[in-house]
């Protein structure tokens, strides 16, 4: 068989292969993940200070009033 000439440009047909063949940049996941964990370690900080916690003590006027 006999090469024909092609219109198409050799290089840019290897470029283009290889831009398909090359993998997607993937996105970092240890961000996230701190962020997940930094926000959860801080909720349960928050709500085991609201158990923990005394009540505040308030004085109602209700409370001082004459009979």
């Amino acid at each position: 068989m006999a090469l024909r000439d092609s219109i198409l440009n050799a290089e840019d047909v290897a470029r283009a292969r290889d831009l398909l063949t090359r993998p997607a940049p993937r996105d970092r996941l240890w961000p996230a993940l701190a962020a997940a964990g930094a926000l959860a370690c801080t909720a349960l900080a928050f709500a085991t200070v609201m158990i923990i916690a005394p009540p505040v003590k308030t004085d109602h006027v209700a409370a001082g009033a004459p009979d």
